[in-house]
């Protein structure tokens, strides 16, 4: 990891395949940045392992596209999904749709659909790369490139790229771009925790919109207080 924050994104895909192998692995929701991600792997010629989260309120598109990458890149995304037992307790006591009662429901909704899914799934992992750029919110104006945490290493290869870079990428190389983005979309995540955007809105305006808290974070890589999130731990 010396000198990492100087290295190109590809570069660091590069270290990160031949140094983890097969205990490292890209996660991504197949937006934008992450499907750049995806693309900067693939163009290393080295195989590399992809998983996204399957909350259980995904968008059919999103689904979509796990087909279109196995198809252009050849690589079958491994769905992760929350425990079921977990998820029937919560709707249980709570509804299908708490996350509308409250910004705590909100988050607790997150916590069994997508934190403790991916706690899970890092135990497989040494190492695991992200879409995150410093330029998508506030809380993430810091992120770094690799840090360690939790014992494994967690990549960020995109960290100082902006909005501009990764679409000019995605033309430059034909990047499938997820269908909801034709439809207003610039940040996608749940079914009913996303809408389009308005004129002049920021990208992650979309996502849980009828909150004021200016954290619109789930908890994967961020605390509500906008603190790193320890997630696996």
């Amino acid at each position: 990891m010396k000198n990492i924050e100087g290295k190109s994104a590809v570069e660091i895909l590069e270290w990160a395949l031949s140094t983890y192998g097969g205990r490292f692995a890209i996660a991504t929701s197949f937006q934008k940045s992450g499907m750049v991600v995806l693309d900067l792997a693939a163009r290393t010629g080295r195989p590399f392992r992809v998983f996204t989260l399957d909350t259980g309120r995904l968008p059919e598109e999103t689904f979509s596209m796990a087909e279109i990458v196995r198809r252009r890149y050849g690589v079958t995304v491994e769905m992760v999904s929350p425990d079921p037992a977990e998820v029937e307790a919560m709707v249980k006591q709570h509804g299908p749709d708490l996350f509308l009662g409250s910004v705590e429901c909100r988050q607790f909704c997150c916590e069994i659909r997508k934190v403790r899914p991916l706690a899970r799934k890092l135990g497989e992992l040494d190492a695991w790369a992200t879409g995150l750029r410093r330029d998508q919110a506030e809380t993430r104006a810091a992120v770094p490139k690799a840090a360690i945490m939790d014992g494994r290493v967690k990549i960020s290869p995109l960290a100082d790229w902006t909005l501009g870079d990764v679409e000019q990428y995605i033309r430059a190389h034909d990047v499938p771009l997820h269908p909801l983005y034709a439809q207003g979309y610039r940040s996608i995540g749940c079914a009913p925790c996303t809408r389009p955007v308005k004129p002049g809105e920021d990208e992650r305006a979309g996502r849980w919109w009828w909150e004021e808290d200016a954290h619109k974070e789930c908890g994967i890589h961020f605390a509500p207080d906008g603190s790193v999130a320890r997630t696996g731990s």
